[in-house]
This record gives C-alpha cells, structure tokens and sequence, in this order.
C-alpha cells in the first residue's frame, strides 16, 4: 500500500501581497526540503497567465505523520503566522496515489 501523502493547497492572496507571500513561501519550501526527511517534494506554483494574487502548493510527504511533523515545525509556523494577513483565502487537499509510482 503506497502510504504517500500529497497535499495540495490552494492559496488566494489580497490584493498586492504576492510580492510578501512569495518570499515566505519559498523560505519555507527550501527549509522543509532541507530539513524534514519526510518532506519529498514542495512546488510553489503560479498560473501561467492571469493576476499573480493566486499560489499553489504542490508537497509530498513519505506519509501522514511526516506531515504532521511538517505542521509542527518552527519554520512552517513562522511561515503560517507571518502569511496569515496576506491570504484571502487558503483551500487545503489531502490526497493519496491511485496507482503505484
């Protein structure tokens, strides 16, 4: 049974606070790949076209309790503190593989 984790979260940002949001969130990508050895992948993604106040997450985790562990970090609650103000609305998606890697 593939116990992976991803998480999918989905960010919309008030008006001019990408600039702000961007640095935090690639602050806090580069520390939970570097220090969670769960933590097997974090994307920070941007549409392609359209208004820059809209961020995707894309992270996969070895498991649920790796991710646990990432929620528990100081760095994550830094992050979540420091952008809280910027975001408009946060929509999370806890997902599982349907088929072996």
């Amino acid at each position: 049974m593939d116990r992976r984790l991803v998480i999918l979260v989905e960010f919309e940002l008030h008006e001019g606070k990408e600039p702000e949001f961007r640095n935090l969130v690639l602050e806090n990508a580069a520390a939970s790949l570097r220090d969670e050895p769960g933590c097997r992948q974090f994307d920070v993604l941007t549409p392609e076209a359209g208004p820059g106040d809209r961020i995707t997450l894309y992270e996969i985790y070895d498991d649920a309790a790796a991710f646990d562990a990432h929620l528990a970090t100081p760095h994550f609650a830094t992050f979540n503190d420091a952008t809280a103000p910027l975001v408009a609305t946060k929509t999370v998606h806890r997902l599982g593989f349907a088929s072996p890697s």
